[in-house]
């Protein structure tokens, strides 16, 4: 379909079982769509039949700076995405306009690293494909308009939902869908590492391309272990929520690489590569050399570490079991490890903003014992994650938003499927 067609599909709802598919309902996801099928058109007048792709954000559940230590996450992908029109070209270009941002443009056959680049879009683009290209994949030029509710900096992991965006696009235009879903997160990673320059794990990528709940053991990352789990929060009586305090990631890459970095360091001094490899009992009883030799920090970071593998393995026990109790009792132990041993809540290059401690501490207020709240994601600014009595989801939404804002409490739905062809 061309560009009018698919836009009078969309309106006249012949992808409505899709939209309910991916998000529950249809009406506003025809709205959307359509919107954004009206922007390609004016972007791009001429073009040829018309594909719809989306890729979701990610919630972590369990297992915080836990993944680039080849440790174990629980993870879910959410039902906000970033959305893609795309239609071919002929003229070797990939155009990629996303809704509020400059249009990218990469020549196919140039699809080297660009110093200039790292931390640009751009780089994320050049990275996947130039992975696909390195597997035998021919490519094509296209444009593509683009547009994102998986707000940036939220810890909701919108550049791994971009990435798996892109990798789903380019596996089913020019790859005959061959890649499989854990390699295209793989894909993700390498452009958000080798291009962007940003060192993360595999938790991000990997939950948004798989979908649905996982859990994931990275042992070794390039066949990691998933297992599907069944979890539905709203049959406990609770809602899962992520509210934006109002920071942002996008100056924090040397904070998120420092806890990578001091991990490391404890890590050889327990001569291996990873704290998964580590002997925990060699780690306590060497703590006093440790500290000495990689500062304290290091050491209260590797401490959260050990306990949180611990903890996920309890997490995936208890939600297995359908022990949803004991679960929300993780999910606060887990908080506040993060607080006191990984330090990731605040900056030390900027103390004065403290949105996550603020946002946790509100919401302990609220509960009063009930449900359970935690750091969100990479930490240091961005999203608290909560569990919050449905009864009491819509009290707690007015309550936290006269602090930060309208709007910025989400109730977010998992989503049962990952990158995906709409259509």
């Amino acid at each position: 379909m061309n560009i009018n067609e698919i836009k009078i599909a969309i309106e006249n709802g012949q992808f409505d079982d899709d939209f309910k598919y991916l998000y529950g309902e249809s009406e506003k996801a025809r709205i959307r769509y359509a919107t954004a099928c009206e922007s390609f058109k004016g972007l791009y007048p001429v073009s040829g039949d018309i594909r719809l792709f989306s890729a979701p954000g990610r919630t972590e559940i369990g297992g915080n700076h836990t993944d680039h230590q080849h440790g174990c996450v629980l993870a879910g992908s959410v039902d906000l995405d970033v959305i893609a029109v795309v239609s071919l070209n002929d003229d070797g270009k990939i155009r990629i306009k996303s809704e509020g941002f400059p249009e990218d443009e990469v020549d196919i056959n140039d699809l080297g690293k660009n110093e200039k680049e790292i931390g640009k879009a751009i780089s994320l683009i050049k990275g996947v494909c130039s992975k696909f290209v390195e597997m035998g994949c021919t490519l094509q030029g296209f444009n593509a308009y683009t547009t994102s509710n998986v707000l940036k900096g939220s810890g909701l992991s919108s550049s791994a939902a971009f990435e798996v965006l892109i990798g789903n696009i380019v596996n089913r235009m020019f790859n005959d869908n061959k890649t499989s879903v854990i390699e295209i997160a793989k894909i993700g990673q390498f452009a958000e590492r080798e291009y962007f320059g940003k060192p993360c794990g595999l938790l991000d990528q990997m939950a948004s391309s798989l979908g649905g709940f996982t859990y994931a053991d990275f042992s070794d990352p390039v066949e990691p272990i998933t297992e599907s789990i069944e979890l539905d929060i709203s049959k406990y009586g609770y809602s899962l929520c992520v509210v934006d305090t109002g920071g942002n990631h996008a100056d924090l890459t040397d904070d998120y690489a420092g806890i990578t970095v001091e991990c490391r360091e404890i890590s050889q001094a327990l001569d291996v590569s990873f704290l998964r490899d580590a002997d925990t009992e060699r780690f306590y009883d060497n703590i006093a050399t440790l500290r000495k030799d990689c500062g304290d920090r290091a050491v209260l970071r590797a401490f959260h570490f050990f306990n949180e593998q611990q903890r996920v393995e309890a997490q995936r026990k208890a939600l297995k079991e359908g022990n949803f109790v004991d679960f929300l009792a993780l999910v606060n132990e887990s908080g506040q490890s993060s607080y006191d041993y990984l330090q990731n809540l605040y900056s030390t290059s900027n103390v004065t903003e403290q949105g996550l401690c603020l946002g946790i501490a509100l919401t302990k207020r609220f509960l009063k014992g009930k449900g359970a709240c935690r750091v969100h994601g990479g930490g240091f600014a961005g999203t608290i994650q909560c569990y919050i009595p449905s009864r009491d989801v819509e009290e707690y939404k007015y309550f936290i938003e006269k602090v930060f804002g309208l709007g910025s409490c989400h109730i977010l739905s998992v989503r049962p499927v990952g990158g995906y062809e709409v259509g």
